[in-house]
């Protein structure tokens, strides 16, 4: 699985979202920034970006997926750094 198919695959299930994947076609790592993370705990954003991509990780085409979350504030704190 490429990159930007894991990327769409997020942008897809949680639109207006800000998505960045890395990966090596194997292990992605994925920043996802959405106002839909306000007032959640990271846990319930894990369970919301990985609904995005359950039928992947299920069929085994996707094998690895680390998640970082942000709201759009503390995305701009973490720019600012």
């Amino acid at each position: 699985m490429e990159t930007e198919a894991v990327a769409t695959l997020i942008r897809n299930g949680m639109p207006g979202a800000r998505v960045e994947v890395t990966g090596d076609g194997s292990h992605f790592e994925a920043v996802v920034v959405s106002d839909r993370f306000v007032g959640k705990p990271p846990i319930q954003r894990q369970r919301l970006v990985m609904t995005t991509v359950r039928p992947q990780i299920e069929s085994g085409e996707l094998h690895a997926l680390s998640i970082k979350t942000f709201t759009p504030e503390q995305w701009a704190e973490e720019r600012q750094g």
